[in-house]
Formats: structure tokens, sequence, C-alpha cells
């Protein structure tokens, strides 16, 4: 169940995959990790071999750490509290102070990733420590599963930057899961939202919460709604397809242009791109066909990756542009890499005009809770003018939904958002050099990337 639930997930990490089992309290964990996609992390698995009644699984892609298999989640040890496993979703902004102060108090590090961090709090033995107490040193982004000899358990940091679910199956058992198309797939009835700050255990005597955070507002990645969520799901009481919809309609009342159809970028523009062209009466034609054997290019661990990706991810069917002023739909545009090559394609297949539209304002500062883009210069946005933008892009003209326009999409207020990358306004505050250090010390054993804004640089010279 748990390897299918995370088909259901590939979407938010495609690096590597694992699960934990356990057949019952005292009994050895059983663990399996591999690199790729699920398919390939469990094609050599015997099922049968780690059959058990409890289970967590979790889908990976970097933000810290590299992308090796030392890293693959969910991590396990077995420790003077027992065994424990966990799966992370997010990111800690105080990972390098506190990787340090474990170092020094004889803490061996196994990986580079911050959630080990988590799991050496968890496994201290001094008096007065507990699971909550460990909770409460951590800062930043974190959705969290964890089992113990006795319990699941599921956290969400504070802010509640990353979505965790709770599900009932039909036998009485539960499932946590980041996103609810899960529990479509398992044949789970969605319960609720585990709330920002909530600590929800379950074992054998039921299911309880605790609280033991300090009261803050609300921070939800608004990112999850313009790309990373699967358009089936649903945030927040709130379908993902309706709001990236209703988000490309706000962006063509404000960024109106006379063309003869609108083109989405699949598979995140998709809705965008409907709403833009039901607003504006102009024809929605599909003319980029993807390759579904091809992942979520943003989702690369490396530049040079995702610009191979992006020329094989998709292809133009030339006769429906050719001649036509189009309108080409993204859900965002963060280094630049598969704008460019979108607009080149149309471009070369003859398309009069092309014309850019972003159903997110631009990306101008770096995320430090579990996005990749933690360099704020890398950014397109960050650097250079709409119109410079438009003209490194080969483009006609590129229009962003405004921040208002986004948040009204979704039907929430603006203070229950995280709007770091496009307004600074970070509701955790980063240690000063902490990212530099943390990248610093997790990406030691990659190849240096070649810069993406070489190029632009040349051009707008």
């Amino acid at each position: 169940m748990t390897y299918y639930g995370l088909f259901a997930l590939q979407h938010r990490g495609q690096e590597s995959a694992g699960i934990v089992t356990s057949n019952a309290a005292g009994s050895q964990f059983k663990r399996h990790v591999s690199m790729g996609l699920v398919s390939q992390a469990f094609k050599d698995v015997d099922f049968e071999k780690m059959a058990g009644t409890r289970a967590i699984g979790h889908v990976r892609y970097s933000t810290t750490g590299s992308s090796h298999i030392t890293n693959a989640q969910p991590l396990m040890v077995d420790c003077v509290r027992g065994q424990i496993a966990i799966g992370h979703n997010g990111n800690l902004v105080n990972a390098a102070h506190l990787r340090k102060e474990l170092e020094h108090k004889g803490s061996i590090f196994q990986t580079t990733v911050d959630s080990e961090i988590i799991l050496h709090l968890l496994a201290q033995p001094s008096e007065g420590s507990n699971v909550l107490a460990a909770l409460r040193r951590i800062h930043g982004a974190f959705s969290l599963v964890m089992m113990t000899e006795e319990e699941i358990i599921g956290v969400r940091d504070p802010h509640g930057f990353r979505p965790l679910s709770l599900g009932r199956l039909e036998n009485g058992g539960y499932v946590l899961t980041s996103e609810t198309c899960a529990m479509d797939l398992v044949g789970a009835t969605f319960e609720r939202d585990i709330e920002p700050g909530e600590v929800i255990i379950i074992n054998e005597h039921g299911i309880r919460s605790e609280f033991p955070f300090n009261d803050t507002r609300e921070a939800f990645c608004v990112f999850e709604y313009v790309y990373f969520a699967r358009p089936d799901s649903i945030l927040n009481g709130v379908n993902v397809a309706r709001v990236r919809t209703e988000m490309g309609r706000q962006l063509a009342r404000e960024t109106r242009v006379e063309a003869d159809i609108v083109v989405p970028v699949p598979d995140s523009g998709i809705y965008a791109a409907l709403g833009f062209a039901e607003e504006l009466g102009i024809r929605y034609e599909p003319a980029f066909v993807r390759n579904h054997y091809i992942g979520r290019t943003f989702l690369q661990p490396s530049q040079l990756i995702r610009d191979f990706n992006v020329k094989v991810k998709l292809n133009l069917i030339r006769e429906v542009v050719e001649g036509k002023r189009v309108v080409v739909v993204d859900d965002s545009i963060v280094r630049g890499t598969t704008a460019l090559a979108r607009v080149k394609h149309l471009r070369e297949a003859g398309a009069a005009e092309v014309h850019v539209r972003v159903s997110c304002p631009p990306h101008k500062n770096a995320c430090h809770y579990g996005i990749d883009f933690p360099d704020a210069k890398k950014l397109l946005a960050n650097q250079y003018t709409n119109a410079e933008i438009a003209g490194y892009l080969g483009a006609d003209s590129v229009g962003y939904l405004s921040l208002e326009g986004m948040v009204k999409a979704t039907g929430r207020e603006t203070n229950k958002y995280c709007l770091a990358c496009f307004n600074n306004d970070y509701p955790v505050p980063i240690p000063e050099g902490a990212n530099k250090e943390v990248m610093t010390a997790n990406r030691h054993s990659l190849a240096p990337e070649p810069d993406p804004q070489a190029e632009l640089f040349g051009r707008l010279k």
C-alpha cells in the first residue's frame, strides 16, 4: 500500500525512493531505499520479505544534501530509544548550527541531509529529552512521518509550510500523506489536514494530538498551488486544478493580449492556460506534446540534467502554431531554462508572435524552506526586468500574474502564505550565512554547475 502511495507522490521527488516496514512492536524494521523513480527503486524487491502492519515511505528531491544513495529516505537508526525511521519534507534553517553542536557532542553523521539532524536529536539520552522536546529545537519547514517501535508519528511545523493530511482506511487503519491524491489511489478516505504545529501520534490505542510549539502565523507555501502539488489534490480544502484555472483567468485580466491561440506548457501550465483562454475567448491549443517518460525538469539535481531534459521532454506540433500569434502559458519562470527552449521552438515552427504569460509573480528571492532555488542570483527575475527577460527569451512580451492576483485565486488571505520567494518576507528568520554554510557542506560531492545566466549576460550586453 505504501509502495502504491509513493507512485501517487512521484511528482514530489524523482531522485530516490524508499520504504521502512514493521510487523509489530519490538520487531526488526525492514528498510529498502534506492536511487531513481519508484518503479526503478523497487523493481527487484521481494515485497513478501517486507510485509508488515506499519510502514512509512518517501520520495526525494534534494534541496540540501547531494543526490546520493546515502541520503535516500526514510532514514533509520537503532538507538537508546529503540528503532526510529523518519521521512522529511522541507528544509531546516538552523541545520548547520545544530549539526555543529551535535558533532561537538560526539555525534557521527552518515549523510549530508538535514533530516538526519532530527534523528540525532531524537536519539539524545539526556534527562527529560523526548520527541516533543527534540522537535522544538528545529526551525524551518518540516512535515515529517516517523515510525518508532510502537507508534507512527506525523508532524507539521508551526507555520505549516508543507502539506500533510490524515486519511482513514476501511479496516480502521490510518494514512498520513503529503497530498490527498495518494489517498485516492490506496482507497483511503480523507479525514482532515494536519494543523500547523500539530504532532499526531497513532498507535494500538488509537490516535491523539499534541501541540508543542509556540503559536505563530500560518505560512503555507503558495508554490504548492502554482507548481508543486498534483492538480487532483486538495490543499487547505481547495482543489489545486481549480486554483490554477483561476490563476489563469486572473492572469488574463491583468495581462491582456491580442492573439490567435493559447498554448500551455504541460503539465503544470495546463489549467492556467485553460483559464487564460476562457477569460479572453481565445482558442486553446495543446501544441506541445509531452514525453511522459521524462520527469519534472525543475526537480532535477543539476542544471546540466535540467538542460538535457528540457530538450527531450516536449515536442511541438508545428502545424498548430505556424503563422499564429501565440500566447504560451507556463506556471513559473525560475532559471529560464524551460522558457527559453519553448520560445525558441515556437519561433522555429513559424509562430508570427510569441507572448509569454506566467501564472505567478516573478521569482526574485531564494527559498530556504524546501524548494530548490537557494541562490537568488540564479533567478532570472532577480537580475533582469520584464523587458530584458522578454529580449533574452526572444518573446514579443512577458507578463506575470501579480502577487495580489495569485493570492486572490486561492480564496485565502495573504497572511496565510509564505510569499518570500516573491516579496522577500521570510516567516522564519534565516541565520546569517546559514544557506551558504549548508550548501557548502552538502554540495561538496557535486561538480560545479554551469552558470545559467552566462548566455543571458552575453545577449543583454
